[in-house]
């Protein structure tokens, strides 16, 4: 079936690190921009950060300017989402999303693939 995986989620603590990854099945992430997102209890979901297409450019959020990295692993069909320095306030459900191009839209229908999350907890 097509849909996006996530998956490397869990509990860490702060100062602590993960990696998610972002799985395609069913249809090729070649040509898709792939974004992560995030909603915390009792908030608002919000863009983090996205990887265009060719793997060209990067967006972040300035929240995690310098401790998020996002890459493409264009031969195992996947997008790396590289968590350093973790502090309590990333605590949240991440969530990625494939779509033509990198955007701030944090609504799912207005995306072309949208996965169903990974708990991050970040607590000690």
């Amino acid at each position: 079936q097509v849909q996006l995986v996530e998956s490397g989620g869990g509990l860490v603590q702060p100062g602590g690190s993960l990696r998610l990854s972002c799985a395609a099945s069913g249809f090729t992430l070649f040509g898709y921009a792939i974004g992560w997102f995030r909603q915390a209890a009792g908030k608002e979901r919000e863009g983090v950060l996205c990887i265009t297409a060719s793997g060209i450019s990067t967006y972040y959020t300035d929240s995690v300017k310098g401790r998020f990295t996002i890459s493409r692993d264009n031969d195992k069909n996947t997008v790396i989402l590289q968590m350093d320095n973790l502090e309590p306030e990333d605590t949240a459900v991440y969530v990625c999303a494939a779509d033509r191009y990198c955007s701030t839209h944090t609504q799912p229908t207005l995306h072309d693939h949208w996965g169903l999350g990974t708990q991050v907890l970040v607590s000690s």
